[in-house]
């Protein structure tokens, strides 16, 4: 392809994974990240590997103006994106809503929400020149409401909207817009959640195969392949043993 990839959240999971299959395959990388430590780590490791350009660029999402003046920043080549891939994401918490932290709700919503709004509108004239592609990482989070899920669950189904939203306000642009959404996958997504807690975290994936970050990668690939008159513009991805949010398949 040897295109220029602008990747969110790729210090771990399903963003570093996409970030070294879109490497792997010949195209250059923006990684970014909160943990510089980690960003140069794939940066060296990418560029070593695949002999492909990497740029890292360490901010917070949830910064407005950092995510701004960095993206404004960018120059020659580094403008040149054709697919932004909004994967930076967490769930904070998993308690009643009565219950639960207001600070693990802001996080999310400033995380999941307003990242994404404020990377894509960053990136827009960059995107637009290109007649670029934006992938916004979702969930099934976003399709069914679960008991102990309110705000990551409300985050994620506003992540579903803005997908439709953006699609059609951008259409006049040649912009192809889709969301992914990934059901349970073996991350660290729930040792976050769980706020370290590795024992309760490793129950979550028991007696089943979950997704893999590399199986949500080469979907992310693929849906970046297509033909240019061709959109997936929704789709929903889980292991063969997961129906939903709701039903899976556990062998014990």
């Amino acid at each position: 392809m040897n295109k220029t990839i602008f990747i969110t959240g790729a210090t771990s999971g399903f963003g570093k994974a996409i970030a070294e299959k879109f490497s792997s395959e010949g195209n250059h990388v923006i990684i970014t990240g909160r943990r510089e430590d980690r960003l140069k780590e794939l940066e060296s490791y990418l560029t070593n590997k695949f002999n492909i350009r990497v740029l890292s660029l360490a901010f917070d999402v949830q910064n407005r103006k950092k995510t701004f003046d960095v993206i404004q920043k960018l120059e020659g080549q580094w403008q040149q994106i054709d697919v932004l891939v909004n994967n930076a994401g967490l769930a904070a918490g998993r308690d009643l809503f009565d219950e639960a932290s207001l600070d693990d709700w802001e996080t999310m919503i400033d995380t999941n929400i307003k990242g994404v709004l404020y990377v894509t509108k960053a990136l827009l004239p960059f995107l637009i020149r290109k007649k670029g592609h934006v992938i916004n990482i979702g969930s099934t989070a976003a399709k069914e409401v679960y008991e102990k899920g309110n705000v990551y669950c409300a985050s994620k189904s506003a992540v579903d909207s803005l997908s439709q939203s953006m699609r059609i306000d951008l259409l006049r642009h040649g912009l192809k817009v889709t969301a992914i959404h990934p059901g349970a996958a073996e991350t660290e997504f729930s040792l976050v959640r769980l706020k370290g807690d590795a024992a309760a975290a490793k129950k979550v994936y028991e007696g089943f195969q979950p997704l893999s970050a590399q199986d949500v990668a080469d979907v992310v690939y693929y849906c970046t392949t297509l033909p240019a008159h061709v959109c997936i513009n929704d789709l929903v991805l889980t292991s063969t043993s997961q129906a939903n949010s709701f039903y899976f398949q556990r062998t014990s």
